[in-house]
């Protein structure tokens, strides 16, 4: 098909589906090979090359004063046909060249809007590429279906443009798609050629790199009808838990496929179409669509074309003479009316077969070529002839002296060479009448968009092909996905989308480890360990709880941990403090008794003020274990041991004053001896204890301003508990404040043990001993059991230590004298006391 003009455009348009080669041993001339097979979607894109061309010659405010021509050619889907015809645009059609002052003929095109294929695409662009030196003219080459993503190098296809978005962007939505139905088990089949390899390789990259999914398989469905395999590939999609299946081919793959697939009987899989079958509508059978009914798909962007149908209505053939013929429009004539041109080949007449006169009327017959409320390759096309006259436009603006050429000068029909239209081409940006914009980012690639259709099987039935969503990519937002699913039928019986996973969903509370051999969607759910957790599904790792929380049973969540430390609240701690009351109650009864009985012999015998002394630190003593119940805090810890060690040694002191009185008295007893007793006066007493006491203070203020005990939360001793407790910052400080009591104790016991068969109706030297023997057993059995203990524990056996060796000091030395006083008050006199021996 061609038309004269000022510009030329060339196109490459699948018009034939079948090509066939002459004999080729060189015995005779080689004919042409011969098309047949006669595809009227192709010859319909073609037809809407020539339309746009016709609306922007009839528009006066673009390329005014310039005729645009055309220069259309089938190649045959066959590399060989197309290349030549590509070659042939390029390099002129004429047979013969006459050298005169005026070069006669067509010249060579300037644009060339084609092919339809990634890999004769790829074939001639390498070609014409090649041509961008000033002596040899290139040819740009706008290509309105070739998808491969490789087509994007600049370096290796420097004039290539295109309107149909790459590859690399239909492998994007691809995968968008299968994050949005969380599908992340799939196989994937593509075809054995350019377009197929290229996004294999883009796709395994592309889903590896957004950690959403992997393929099950991926196999490559070979060329024609190879049914070895075909079963092959069918039986490992059979066999496979992925119910996705994507496929990136051409519908005469699809075809060969889905017999495989119906003899098989392969149902229950979700298919997932690439723009290169999605509208394919000989897939789209009562036969087929129990299987592929519910696919989903990736389509070109749909358009609409004022005006075309119209211009189709009006096509001729004896409109289309040229000097080149019109064979292809006559062909289409013959299709379409079912006739033959004269003259027919032999017995066609005679067989029934009409002859067609040219006066046809098209609006009478039901033809696709008529049907344009689904066009979107012709919309490219539209789109890319648009692209080449704004450009053109563009450059025919350009004011001299201010061009974007050496010395600022400006292209002009007359001289114009192609590659300077490249310059204008990639600066291309205009807008549609559908609202679409146009132009080319640095790889000669369109703003990309397709549209999501569904293949949906109807009651009765019939077939039909829905669009259900966008994908699209602005400036502003990104690449962005929206879909209607409202609108999407699902061939499954619960009419909802299938879920294709090599694993089940990791819940809350589990993380996924990758099964050894296997692709990473393939993984076992192993519960958190403990002190982690996930709150989401599919989570690769567990976070660990903060410090002071750990995750609950089911490991979705951190809770706080539980606080332990011996408690008022507790039994423990509760039995603790009646003990601590009950024995400071205890000692303020006994000390009551003796200030009400302080007159009396016993009680004057036994040392009075010692005794008051005594008891009050008793008291003390009582009441300091307190300080370990409760929560540690600063003050606590550093108050429980003072208080503990200085209380303790004014308890010791008086008992080891009342031993040493006991003492004297002894040793006054024997002749010569009645002098030590003006050491033991009530004032030396007094100094004695101060000074024994003020030593204890000594120790307990330096450790506390050297390495101040403090509360600390433990997490050592449980990880699902924070035990408080106080640190005793230096043990040698808190060695020394026990040993300092341990020694006062020894000495008060070794003194009562040696005066212990003392000669007295009531010997004190006896009870001194069997009280520090009391004492000591208990904090001798104190270190190793505080030593050992983790906690709380540590705080009770102390707590413990304190109260039994109280109970044991006030039992012991004022139980038998209260039992007299109270209950034998009879003995309770000097003479009783004196009966036996000397008065104490």
């Amino acid at each position: 098909m061609h038309k004269a003009g000022d510009v030329v455009l060339g196109g490459l348009f699948q018009i034939h589906f079948f090509s066939v080669f002459p004999d080729l041993s060189f015995t005779s001339e080689p004919q042409q090979p011969t098309c047949n097979g006669f595809d009227i979607l192709g010859f319909r894109e073609a037809q809407t090359m020539a339309f746009a061309i016709d609306e922007i010659n009839r528009d006066s405010n673009l390329l005014s004063n310039v005729t645009l021509g055309y220069s259309l050619f089938d190649n045959c889907l066959n590399l060989a046909i197309g290349f030549r015809a590509a070659l042939s645009l390029a390099s002129g059609q004429e047979k013969q060249i006459v050298l005169d002052d005026v070069c006669d003929g067509s010249p060579p095109v300037l644009g060339i809007v084609g092919d339809s294929s990634s890999t004769r695409s790829i074939a001639i662009s390498t070609v014409l590429g090649l041509y961008r030196v000033p002596m040899v003219s290139s040819r740009i080459k706008l290509i309105y279906f070739a998808t491969c993503s490789c087509l994007s190098d600049r370096q290796k296809y420097p004039s290539f443009f295109r309107t149909i978005p790459s590859d690399a962007f239909q492998v994007r939505a691809m995968i968008q798609i299968l994050r949005h139905f969380n599908w992340t088990w799939a196989g994937l089949l593509v075809s054995d050629d350019d377009y197929g390899l290229h996004v294999a390789q883009s796709f395994q990259s592309d889903l590896s790199l957004s950690g959403e999914g992997c393929l099950a398989y991926l196999e490559v469905l070979p060329w024609g009808n190879d049914e070895v395999e075909l079963r092959r590939i069918v039986d490992v999609m059979k066999k496979s838990t992925a119910r996705v299946v994507i496929v990136f081919a051409h519908q005469n793959h699809m075809i060969n496929l889905m017999e495989e697939v119906v003899r098989q009987n392969v149902i229950g899989l979700q298919w997932l179409a690439s723009e290169a079958w999605t509208a394919a509508a000989v897939l789209q059978t009562r036969h087929l669509m129990p299987y592929l009914g519910g696919t989903l798909g990736i389509a070109i962007r749909r358009g609409e074309i004022a005006g075309l149908r119209e211009f189709l209505l009006k096509i001729r053939p004896e409109l289309h003479h040229s000097y080149y013929g019109n064979s292809v429009v006559n062909q289409f004539w013959e299709f379409a009316f079912r006739c033959r041109f004269a003259p027919p080949s032999a017995g066609w007449v005679e067989a029934g077969g009409a002859l067609c006169t040219g006066q046809e009327n098209l609006a009478d017959v039901e033809t696709e070529l008529l049907d344009i409320t689904n066009l979107r390759p012709e919309y490219n096309v539209y789109k890319a002839v648009y692209a080449l006259a704004y450009a053109l436009d563009n450059m025919l603006q350009c004011e001299p002296g201010r061009g974007p050429f050496r010395e600022n000068s400006c292209a002009t029909l007359e001289t114009l060479e192609p590659w300077q239209l490249l310059y204008y081409l990639e600066k291309v940006n205009f807008t549609t009448p559908f609202d679409d914009q146009v132009s080319f980012d640095e790889n000669g690639d369109a703003l990309p968009i397709y549209d999501v259709m569904n293949w949906c099987l109807l009651p009765d039935g019939s077939t039909m092909v829905q669009t259900v969503g966008e994908v699209k990519r602005s400036a502003h937002k990104g690449e962005e996905l929206t879909l209607n699913e409202d609108k999407i039928f699902w061939n499954f019986e619960n009419q909802t989308p299938p879920r294709s996973a090599c694993s089940e969903s990791c819940p809350p509370g589990t993380h996924m480890v990758r099964k050894k051999g296997k692709p990473v969607c393939c993984f076992d759910c192993i519960p958190c360990s403990a002190g982690k957790f996930s709150n989401t599904t599919d989570t690769l790792g567990c976070t660990s709880c903060p410090e002071d929380f750990w995750s609950s049973p089911q490991r979705d969540h951190c809770v706080s941990k539980k606080i332990e430390f011996l408690s008022y609240h507790e039994p423990l701690g509760i039995c603790f403090t009646a003990a601590s009351l009950l024995g400071t109650f205890c000692s303020a009864v006994v000390l009551v008794i003796f200030i009400y009985h302080r007159k009396t012999p016993l009680v004057r015998a036994n040392n009075s003020e010692l005794s008051f002394q005594l008891l009050v630190s008793l008291k003390l003593c009582f009441l300091c274990s307190l300080l370990f119940i409760g929560r540690p805090r600063l003050w606590t810890c550093q108050l429980r041991h003072a208080v503990f060690g200085i209380s303790f040694v004014l308890c010791v002191s008086c008992i080891l004053m009342k031993t040493m009185v006991v003492f004297a008295v002894f040793k006054a007893s024997k002749p010569g001896g009645g002098a030590s007793l003006k050491w033991f006066g009530i004032v030396q007493q007094r100094g004695t204890v101060l000074i024994l006491t003020s030593v204890q203070a000594a120790i307990c203020t330096a450790w506390l301003v050297s390495s101040s005990p403090a509360s600390h939360k433990n997490t050592k001793y449980h990880n699902d508990k924070i035990v408080y407790e106080c640190v005793i910052g230096s043990t040698a400080g808190f060695a020394v404040l026990l040993g300092y009591i341990g020694l006062l104790a020894i000495l008060s016991f070794l003194i009562a043990f040696l005066v212990r068969n003392l000669p007295d109706n009531f010997n004190k030297a006896k009870l001194i001993t069997f009280s520090m023997l009391i004492f000591c057993a208990v904090w001798v059995a104190f270190v190793p059991a505080y030593v050992s203990s983790p906690g709380k524990y540590a705080d009770a056996v102390e707590v413990f230590a304190i109260l039994a060796s109280n109970f044991g000091l006030l039992v012991a030395l004022f139980g038998p004298k209260c039992y007299i006083i109270l209950m034998r008050p009879e003995i309770n006199t000097k003479k009783a006391i004196m009966g036996r021996g000397i008065e104490s």
